[in-house]
């Protein structure tokens, strides 16, 4: 259980945190308008001289290898909606580190989203 508990922190948590380096890294870089692999290379390029395109892949491994491992201890028809939390933490995310701005009806999303998981959590066995 406590390391179900765990892994499920990790595919969250870092995971989502990973997705949030990766979006302050694109919005560094600019927006890609020009999709020619040579315009393409140059993008990733310069995304790749920033240190959060790294702690971005970083994290976002960590709540991959963390999927991986709840897959192996868990039902599928448990781990992908329970994981649907990630997108709470990415909206509450996007808000505080990103400073995006939330609409009411996101906020109403969100908690929709949350009460799911809680019903996909209390049907687990």
């Amino acid at each position: 259980m406590l390391n179900a508990v765990c892994l499920y922190f990790l595919i969250v948590i870092p995971g989502t945190a990973g997705e949030m380096c990766m979006s302050h890294t694109m919005k560094a870089v600019g927006e890609v308008t020009d999709f020619r692999p040579h315009s393409v290379a140059r993008s990733l390029g310069r995304a790749m001289k920033l240190p959060s395109f790294w702690v971005g892949i970083s994290m976002m491994a960590a709540g991959f290898f963390a999927l991986l491992g709840m897959l192996s201890i868990a039902k599928v028809s448990f781990v992908f909606p329970a994981t649907a939390l990630s997108y709470a933490v990415g909206t509450l995310g996007g808000h505080l580190f990103l400073g995006e701005r939330v609409t009411p009806q996101r906020w109403a999303g969100v908690l929709l989203v949350c009460l799911g998981v809680v019903l996909v959590a209390l049907g687990k066995g």
